[in-house]
């Protein structure tokens, strides 16, 4: 029986670019303890006050990466992502190390197989999902949308005309849009998971869940 990766494991970053640089500070802000390595003195020095540590490193070496003890961490993110060879050298070297979790950052999907083919257990594809994410966005009501496998997806959004000032019963949101709302956030109000008697209004945000189509379809609802 392998041991689960404890939620609050530390994590390696390699590659303090936009990516890796967002990474490794949202995984600080969380109170993770990160390890960020770059081979670019100047962006080290950077993040060396943002994150618990920052280290020069060659990481396309095996050995380097030993020195700074890459081989202890049980969760590691390539975040290289300009160079293809680069990137697949340090992957291999995370695979080589036998580190269980190993997320890397691909540019195209070719590069993605082969960084899955190498043995890193997720492949990031950081440009494409902002920019389906955002077609989504600029294409009406909707403030967020999360998409999940198979389609589905979960989107705050502003309430279409046709549910407003109704009961979810009575508007038969599920039935006729076959959508569910999860939840509802009126304004100065905390957020509250909806019932079949929660009355949407003008002012508030909901939240629903569905597949991507059924979404679509029913944000095109207007109002």
């Amino acid at each position: 029986m392998v041991d689960r990766i404890k939620h609050d494991a530390p994590v390696l970053v390699i590659g303090l670019g936009r990516f890796g640089a967002a990474t490794a500070g949202q995984l600080d802000r969380l109170g993770r303890e990160v390890l960020a390595v770059d081979d670019n003195e100047l962006l080290v020095q950077k993040w060396s006050e943002r994150v618990t540590h920052a280290v020069q490193a060659d990481a396309k070496s095996i050995d380097a990466l030993r020195q700074i003890g890459a081989q202890d961490f049980s969760i590691a993110v390539c975040a290289v992502g300009s160079s293809v060879e680069a990137s697949v050298l340090i992957t291999a070297n995370l695979v080589d190390l036998k580190i269980p979790q190993i997320w890397a950052k691909a540019i195209s999907t070719s590069h993605g197989k082969i960084l899955e083919r190498i043995g890193a257990n997720h492949v990031i594809y950081p440009e494409r999902e902002a920019g389906e994410r955002t077609a989504h966005l600029v294409s009406g009501r909707m403030l967020d949308f999360i998409e999940f496998d198979d389609d589905f997806a979960l989107v705050k959004m502003y309430p279409p005309k046709p549910i407003r000032g109704l009961s979810l019963q009575d508007s038969g949101v599920r039935s006729k849009y076959r959508i569910t709302v999860v939840g509802v956030k009126s304004p100065g109000k905390p957020f509250t998971y909806a019932t079949e008697q929660t009355v949407v209004s003008d002012h508030d945000l909901i939240i629903v869940s569905g597949t991507e189509a059924d979404i679509e379809r029913f944000a095109a609802l207007g109002g």
